[in-house]
């Protein structure tokens, strides 16, 4: 496993949306540098420059500390972000339903602006007060193709990071076969804090998913034993469409998200949720009703 892994952030700072290497000392940032050939962390990402701009950084000063900045998500305005549901042992149980785990993935997506980034508020709508939190890894595409082979899927990855795949559950339950209205509210969700560069295999293929509400330890597994590893997510879904840099895929969540107990734990005002995974760092978000 990687030791300290090298990160890089999109926050707001200053006045400004910027981007930078994040260390243990504090932020630096390299908009200042690159900004002319990268606009975004994103740009940076679609020209496979992120090894580029990370080494760039060696030796550099910070030039902000962690409390003096607001992340962003990742990667802001993403081609794709596709979701996988239903990726770990026992979630199909937890339907409840009586069929059989589904032979494919299950899949939908969601749109940037349902998400908000690492140390921001979830938003919980007046609608209703069944704002739900789900841990999971994601995957930033970095080359794009189709019909990607399964062994070749790793050298199409650029980066990684976490999500918490926060939902409306009532909402996903509005039609027969459509989750799109309950997974898509404002600011439901978060991406981040940063992108840990892909360099390994070791970096995905056996780590540790928590998922925290308040200190306890709501959802825990390893990505070993996902029903659908990521080499065959990325061939699955490269069959039916074209992935292109910065394509986001959301791989999947563990058993034990608050709609799973009897009764049901919802997300409350001042609730705060960690998402973490080996590696990669921790996810850390607040809730506040929406107009708070």
């Amino acid at each position: 496993m990687t030791q300290n892994p090298a990160r890089i952030a999109a926050f707001h700072a200053d006045g400004a949306d910027r981007y930078g290497v994040v260390t243990d000392a504090g932020v630096i940032d390299m908009t200042p540098q690159f900004g002319t050939r990268f606009a975004t962390l994103q740009a940076i990402v679609e020209a496979g420059a992120l090894e580029e701009v990370i080494a760039a950084a060696e030796g550099q000063a910070p030039t902000h500390q962690d409390r003096d900045i607001s992340y962003l998500i990742p990667v802001a305005h993403p081609e794709k972000i596709i979701c996988i549901g239903v990726n770990f042992p026992d979630r199909n149980a937890e339907y409840k339903d009586g069929q059989a785990a589904p032979g494919k993935p299950s899949m939908f997506i969601r749109f940037p602006r349902s998400f908000v980034g690492h140390g921001q508020n979830l938003i919980r709508p007046p609608e209703s007060p069944q704002l739900d939190y789900e841990g999971e890894v994601t995957i930033v595409i970095g080359k794009g193709g189709r019909r990607i082979p399964r062994e070749e899927a790793y050298d199409h990855i650029a980066a990684l990071t976490l999500c918490n795949e926060g939902t409306i559950r009532d909402w996903v339950r509005h039609a027969k076969f459509n989750v799109t209205q309950g997974k898509n509210w404002d600011r439901s969700g978060a991406m981040g804090p940063w992108l840990v560069p892909f360099r390994d295999a070791s970096q995905l293929d056996d780590i540790a998913l928590t998922t925290r509400v308040n200190g306890e330890v709501r959802q825990q597994d390893r990505t070993s034993r996902m029903l659908y590893d990521f080499r065959y997510i990325v061939n699955y879904v490269s069959t039916f469409t074209t992935l292109v840099p910065g394509d986001v895929i959301v791989c999947g969540t563990p058993t034990g998200a608050g709609a799973r107990f009897d009764p049901p734990i919802w997300l409350q005002p001042g609730d705060v949720i960690e998402v973490e995974a080996e590696g990669i760092g921790i996810l850390r978000n607040g809730v506040e009703d929406e107009g708070c």
